[in-house]
């Protein structure tokens, strides 16, 4: 009966290490199934390029655009001012009286003034639309009478007369105008303010601010039991846009 050779359990001599060299190790589990970091690759010029020229493409376009746009406008303005000659209204103080004015020793002002304002439209096809107007007269910057107008339509080749009284009662006064207020001819200054619309057949636009200010004109100051002589200065007015962006007023 054959002998069976069975094979040794112990496990085989490693070759010794050469002298220096450190001794190696089996690599670990960690070690075998490491992934290799992820990094992304950078784009490349040419991809930098083709995105530096497409928006200078949008650029151009979009100034082309804006230019067109200003363009049109003027092109458009310049038709409108030749087809209807468009010119502001104006206004004029045909009459101002003071029938009260009483200065207190106090400085405190109670005032009545009746005031007659000329409107006129001089556009043949063009209509004036007002709100109402609020009415400020002052005399070296004191106030001395508020009022207002009612809002009205203006049409072509219209004038209107407005007549509004205006006053203040028991104002305070700043002394450094006192002595001006005293004298026997007041100097005096009107200002109007409203928004106005303008209407061309049956088109209409959006109201803007308007300023009226007239100024360079006196009035007697009433004496005692009379009022005062009324002024008629013809003073024609400044017409001012006030158009307002966001929270500025120009």
């Amino acid at each position: 009966m054959a002998d069976r050779v069975y094979p040794s359990a112990k496990p085989n001599p490693q070759p010794p290490a050469s002298a220096g060299a450190p001794p190696s190790f089996p690599a670990t589990k960690s070690q075998m199934y490491q992934r290799p970091m992820y990094r992304p690759a950078a784009p490349s010029k040419a991809r930098r390029r083709s995105r530096g020229s497409c928006c200078r493409c949008l650029c151009c376009w979009f100034f082309l655009v804006i230019i067109l746009l200003v363009f049109l406008a003027a092109i458009a303005g310049a038709i409108f001012y030749v087809l209807y000659r468009p010119h502001r209204p104006t206004f004029t103080v045909s009459s101002l009286q003071l029938s009260t004015f009483n200065l207190t020793a106090s400085n405190l002002l109670t005032s009545s003034l009746d005031l007659s304002i000329t409107a006129r439209n001089p556009n043949k096809k063009i209509v004036f639309l007002y709100d109402d107007f609020s009415v400020g007269v002052t005399s070296n910057g004191a106030d001395v009478g508020d009022g207002s107008i009612p809002g009205f339509l203006h049409d072509a080749k219209n004038t209107t007369v407005l007549k509004v009284t205006a006053g203040v009662s028991s104002q305070s006064v700043d002394p450094s105008v006192v002595s001006d207020l005293k004298k026997s001819n007041v100097q005096l200054a009107v200002d109007l303010e409203t928004k106005a619309g303008v209407k061309v057949g049956s088109l209409k636009t959006k109201k803007v601010g308007i300023k009226v200010h007239c100024e360079g004109f006196q009035a007697a100051a009433p004496e005692k039991g009379k009022p005062g002589v009324a002024a008629t200065p013809d003073t024609v007015c400044k017409v001012k846009l006030r158009v307002k962006i966001w929270k500025w007023t120009f």
